[in-house]
C-alpha cells in the first residue's frame, strides 16, 4: 500500500522526490508513459505526496528521462578510479557537460518551469524544487582526499563547484557571457583547480 509522507528532514524529501523519479524512469523502460497515480503507487508512495513534489505528470516525465541521464557515482567511480580530487572533479565535469549537451533543450525546458513555479508561489517552501544530482556526485569526488583539506574550506567546497557545474553555469556561459564550448570547459576546469587549492591552502593566522 502507498503510504503518505510523514514529516522529515530535508535529505528524506530528496529521497521522496528521487523514489518518484526512479519509478516513472522504470515505468517508461516499459515502453509506457505512466500516470502521476501509477507513477505514485510504484514509488509506494501516496498520490497526494506525488501531486506534492511534482504539479503534473508532465513535468515528472521530464525530469525522469533526465534523471537517468547522469551516471552514479560508483559508474563514475570504479575501484581502481584516481584518487585526486581535481582529476576525479574533472570527471564530474565532463559527465555533466556530456549530459547537458545531450539534452540542453529539455534542462532549459525544466529550468524554466523551476522559475515559473517559484515567480507563482507553486512550490512548497519545505519542498525541494529540484533534484540534487551534482552534489552526490561532487561529494564522490572528494571523498578520497577529505583528510587533505581544511574541515571548514571542505564544507563550502562542495557548494561552490555545484555553482559552476551545470545547467545555471552553461546558461551563464552561453547566454550572458557568450562563450563557446571550449572556453566554457576551460573556465570551468580553471575554477575547479583554483577552489581546490584555496580549500587546500591553510586558514591565515587570527589577526592581532
Amino acid at each position: 500500500m502507498p503510504h503518505a509522507e510523514k514529516p522529515g528532514r530535508p535529505n528524506q524529501k530528496q529521497r521522496t522526490r528521487k523514489d518518484l523519479l526512479d519509478a516513472a524512469a522504470r515505468l517508461m523502460n516499459q515502453g509506457r508513459k505512466p500516470g502521476l497515480e501509477e507513477i505514485a503507487e510504484e514509488a509506494l508512495v501516496s498520490r497526494a505526496t506525488a501531486y506534492r513534489y511534482f504539479p503534473s505528470v508532465e513535468a515528472l516525465l521530464l525530469e525522469a528521462a533526465l534523471h537517468v541521464a547522469l551516471p552514479q557515482p560508483g559508474e563514475l567511480f570504479p575501484d581502481g578510479a584516481p584518487a585526486d580530487p581535481v582529476a576525479r572533479l574533472d570527471r564530474v565535469e565532463a559527465a555533466m557537460h556530456e549530459m547537458i549537451t545531450a539534452n540542453e533543450a529539455p534542462l532549459r525546458m525544466l529550468l524554466a518551469n523551476t522559475l515559473q513555479a517559484g515567480l507563482k508561489g507553486d512550490a512548497a517552501a519545505d519542498l525541494p524544487a529540484r533534484q540534487n544530482r551534482r552534489t552526490p556526485l561532487i561529494e564522490a569526488a572528494l571523498a578520497p582526499a577529505r583528510d587533505e583539506f581544511d574541515p571548514k574550506a571542505l564544507e563550502l567546497l562542495a557548494p561552490a563547484l555545484a555553482l559552476i557545474i551545470g545547467t545555471e553555469a552553461m546558461v551563464v556561459f552561453k547566454d550572458v557571457l557568450r562563450l563557446d564550448e571550449r572556453q566554457s570547459r576551460k573556465v570551468t576546469r580553471w575554477a575547479i583547480r583554483a577552489l581546490v587549492a584555496a580549500a587546500k591552502a591553510p586558514a591565515p593566522p587570527p589577526a592581532g
